[in-house]
């Protein structure tokens, strides 16, 4: 397995990827499938810019150059917290599970993080989503809160847990 940094050239394949996620595991994530769809191909590629200050990065893992997971960072620009950093779109496809893809991809989303001097790495997961709940947990996640009714899904609320992770110095 090889996990990289994406770039425009991966374009396609990222947002083929991520509308399956939204579509097959609609309550993982805050947009829907249908959101994500309408959105022009410029919106994705914007998420790949491969410069080295971007204010995101998206990594992806690979099988035999398919791209089978992803995940992004957000870099807060605002003075009192750039310390701080966002995973988000975090995604294995289901067929690749259980081949450590998730954690490569959290591991390579926190040196990423730490490389830009990032104190603070944080994310949301959908309450009660237990895999990616151990992953997080495996990753030195801890929960900071719960955000309850974070989402509604077919009529149903759902709440979203906030976990958070120092990355180093005090």
């Amino acid at each position: 397995m090889l996990v990289r940094r994406l770039v425009a050239a991966d374009v396609d394949a990222y947002r083929r990827l991520m509308l399956e996620a939204y579509a097959r595991h609609p309550e993982a994530f805050t947009s829907s499938a249908e959101e994500r769809a309408a959105l022009p191909v410029e919106w994705w590629r914007q998420r790949l810019d491969h410069a080295a200050d971007a204010p995101q990065q998206v990594f992806g893992a690979f099988i035999d150059d398919r791209l089978i997971g992803s995940v992004g960072l957000l870099f807060d620009a605002r003075l009192k917290s750039r310390h701080k950093a966002e995973l988000f779109g975090m995604y294995v496809a289901d067929t690749a599970r259980g081949q450590g893809a998730g954690h490569a991809l959290v591991d390579a989303a926190i040196r990423a993080a730490i490389a830009r001097e990032a104190t603070v790495l944080q994310l949301t997961v959908t309450e009660g989503n237990r895999s990616a709940e151990r992953l997080y947990d495996r990753c030195g996640f801890e929960v900071f809160g719960i955000e309850p009714l974070a989402v509604r899904i077919d009529g149903r609320y759902l709440s979203k847990v906030h976990r958070w992770r120092r990355l180093y110095g005090s």
